[in-house]
């Protein structure tokens, strides 16, 4: 009797004599398709959903040091947006770590240079210090918001002789200091009531957590909430780094900067920093 072979129904069926497997290639319309879409995504996600910054001064130090790379969510203190409706959304509040477009103008003056071109916009990184209603002044170093004493863990001493403006505000004028913005100056003493500077509706109140090494809000005035685009989340990577590098511009800096950290990448990143939670 003869015997017949059961082919196990996971085995592949024998290829038939003389067939072609055909190898499709992606053709040039296809990967330039593929790649825009990438870079789609890439400029989605920039733009409302996370960005990186870079930390160039010391100004939030020891918070954020020079040469921090920062991951900033761009989508919690966004205004709302209807198509996205399960995004969570939050005001800003105090102590928060905000990132935000550096106010160019108050009180209705024109917003551009004196070439008439408009102001380029500068990312600046403070600690939020008033929200509107609240009334602040410092006395001594110590920042007091509505008669009540405010203690920050992570901002430096900030009593100092040489710092009387800094240290006393509003009380020294704005208009004193020569690194104050002209028009903050004119528009200050019209927030001034009993002693203290009032936040008005829709604008913050900012300061570094380095309190005698920060151009802040004593300086130019208050951040409109439209300026405020997010909150930094964590750094991914720190790199030592002077802040006169980060200041440098021109092609020839800029490639020696990143020969300098191709040769240093392994000896001046700051490991223990990577991945720290910013608060």
């Amino acid at each position: 009797m003869t015997k017949k072979k059961v082919r196990n129904a996971n085995e592949s069926a024998p290829a038939a004599s003389g067939s072609i497997q055909v190898k499709v290639e992606e053709t040039p319309f296809e990967a330039i398709a593929s790649i825009c879409a990438v870079l789609a995504v890439l400029i989605f996600i920039q733009t409302f959903i996370a960005q990186n910054f870079v930390i160039p001064s010391g100004s939030m130090e020891p918070t954020l040091l020079i040469g921090d790379h920062l991951v900033v969510d761009r989508t919690n203190m966004a205004a709302p947006a209807t198509w996205m409706p399960l995004a969570y959304h939050r005001p800003p509040r105090r102590g928060d770590v905000v990132v935000f477009n550096k106010p160019v103008f108050q009180a209705g003056i024109d917003p551009t240079d004196s070439n008439g071109k408009p102001h380029t916009p500068m990312f600046l990184v403070k600690r939020l210090i008033g929200v509107p209603g609240d009334h602040i002044h410092l006395q001594d170093g110590t920042v007091y918001i509505n008669g009540v004493a405010q203690h920050y863990s992570n901002a430096h001493p900030t009593v100092a002789d040489d710092f009387p403006f800094l240290d006393n505000f509003p009380s020294i004028p704005a208009a004193t200091q020569p690194e104050a913005a002209e028009q903050w100056a004119i528009a200050e003493p019209g927030y001034i009531h009993d002693g203290d500077l009032v936040v008005p509706p829709g604008m913050y109140f900012v300061m570094g957590d380095n309190r005698h090494n920060s151009l802040d809000s004593r300086y130019w005035g208050f951040v409109p909430r439209a300026n405020i685009i997010g909150r930094p989340m964590f750094n991914y990577w720190s790199f030592e780094t002077s802040e006169e590098q980060y200041n440098e511009r021109g092609i020839g800096p800029r490639i020696a900067s990143m020969g300098h950290i191709v040769l240093h990448f392994f000896t001046n990143t700051r490991w223990k920093r990577t991945l720290h939670v910013i608060r």
